[in-house]
């Protein structure tokens, strides 16, 4: 019995340590575990309804394009296994990952919220995959699973661009060139474009049946100069036809609202190529670092809406006469900047700019494969920039401003200008504007043009009515470890 209280301390010491350590940090003995974590949690306030909001102020249908310093509370957990090999000289890194997200729909704060909750905590595991890095020796890496496949962030506006090719799939890395396979799929019958999903009638009864995407991508990386690098990318997406009885691709007329829907989906496919520049440069005051992302996708590749940049979120509808994606395209340009305006300054600015068309031949609103009316075109801006400034090592001023602007179809422009200041502790007292935690007290004030109030055109908007200006105030912790 005793033998055992001491094997429960031993395995509570390990836990413990593991805890407080990097990411990066591995046991000494053979095997090993690793333990990382991102999470933000706060409270907000306002004098609308008497209580607080939690909804941000950024216009419809752009996410955290236009700023994150209003988001929600948001925890991940990702820890990691790792093996060492059977012979002591192989340099072979393996390990398996996981990642546990754990967030809530109805905005409800975590501590009164709960996964029994009506509209209360969601758990998600968006990373479950292996892999083997350096194998044998060789610049040779392999991976099996799901996983968060990404490596460009615009970090004050939460946004993963370019090369976002998260999903369930494996991949092989050979020195600077990559190649994944993702199989995309969703049950989500509320999803518009494509139809992911379809009626089966191949058994003589209607079911729901899951219609999958195979993604193919392929890049490389190119050493320019000794402080430029570029990269070229190209992805192939493909669906094929549904299997059903019926071989005419024919709409049929639903009785319940007489609108039309198809049974049947012939094969269709979508190309992306993109290229993306990185150049690093220095000033007296430190390093900076500029980078560029052109992505041009094609029919059934056209997605990134909605503060997501992935190419497989179709948007806009089909061509009810070709009954596929054939005219549709979408253009996709970011360009940020990092560097030191002083020994005590920090300044980050970004721009992105996205066009995209749906299938069909208007420009306003077109009905999907399903009936539902959809907007087929729509062209978003946004520009910003945060600047930090160490007042001190333990205290920092973020201080924000972002402009966006978005037409959807042939609807008037929205546009809004939001200012964001935010006094911040940072305990670890380092002057960086990457240290982590933060302790941020956070006010907004936004004003959105004629066309964004009176449409109502931003989750705040929804919530308050129709006003001009909107605000925000909130205490805030965000970390990272």
């Amino acid at each position: 019995m005793k033998f055992k209280y001491k094997l429960f301390a031993l395995l509570l010491l390990a836990i413990s340590i593991n805890s407080f350590a990097q990411v990066t940090y591995q046991l000494p003995e053979k095997d090993g575990f690793s333990f990382g974590s991102y999470g933000r949690v706060g409270v907000d306030w306002s004098f609308e309804h008497g209580g607080s909001i939690g909804r941000r102020l950024n216009l419809n249908n752009m996410g955290s394009i236009g700023g994150r310093m209003e988001e929600q509370d948001y925890l991940e957990l990702y820890p990691a296994f790792h093996f060492t090999p059977f012979k002591k000289d192989d340099p072979t890194l393996i390990k398996v990952q996981m990642r546990f997200a754990v967030y809530s729909q109805s905005l409800s704060l975590f501590g009164n919220s709960s996964t029994s909750s009506i509209g209360g905590l969601t758990i998600a595991m968006p990373e479950i995959y292996a892999e083997a890095k350096n194998i044998n020796g060789k610049d040779l890496n392999i991976w099996i699973g799901a996983r968060l496949y990404r490596t460009e962030e615009l970090h004050i506006a939460d946004h993963f661009f370019f090369d976002d090719h998260s999903g369930q799939g494996f991949g092989i890395e050979y020195k600077h060139t990559r190649f994944s396979t993702f199989f995309v799929s969703s049950t989500d019958t509320s999803s518009n474009v494509p139809p992911y999903f379809y009626l089966n009638i191949g058994n003589g009864v209607s079911n729901i049946a899951l219609r999958q995407r195979v993604v193919g991508v392929i890049d490389h990386e190119f050493s320019l100069a000794e402080n430029n690098k570029l990269t070229v990318m190209g992805e192939f997406h493909y669906m094929s036809k549904t299997n059903t009885n019926e071989t005419d691709i024919t709409p049929i007329e639903e009785p319940e609202d007489s609108t039309e829907i198809y049974l049947n989906y012939p094969m269709d496919y979508g190309l992306v190529f993109g290229t993306k520049l990185i150049t690093n440069f220095k000033n007296k005051y430190g390093e900076g670092i500029n980078k560029l992302a052109i992505r041009y996708g094609t029919r059934i590749a056209n997605g990134g809406d909605g503060g997501v940049s992935k190419t497989w979120l179709t948007f806009g509808a089909p061509d009810l006469n070709r009954v596929n994606y054939s005219k549709a395209y979408s253009l996709a340009i970011v360009e940020e900047v990092k560097l030191n305006l002083s020994d005590n300054n920090n300044f980050n600015g970004y721009i992105v700019f996205t066009q995209s068309k749906g299938g069909a031949r208007t420009d306003g609103k077109a009905k999907t494969y399903w009936g539902r009316e959809v907007y087929n075109r729509k062209k978003d801006f946004t520009f910003g920039f945060r600047d930090t400034y160490y007042i001190k090592p333990k205290f920092h001023l973020l201080t924000e401003f972002h402009y966006s602007q978005r037409k959807d179809g042939t609807d008037n422009m929205y546009r809004f200008q939001k200012i964001s200041i935010a006094p911040t502790l940072v305990p670890t007292g380092n002057k960086d504007s990457g240290a982590r935690p933060h302790l941020r007290f956070v006010c907004s004030l936004a004003h959105y043009n004629n066309a964004a109030k009176e449409n109502l055109y931003s989750p705040f908007l929804q919530f308050v009515g129709h006003k001009q200006w909107g605000y925000y105030f909130g205490v805030k912790m965000e970390w990272w470890i």
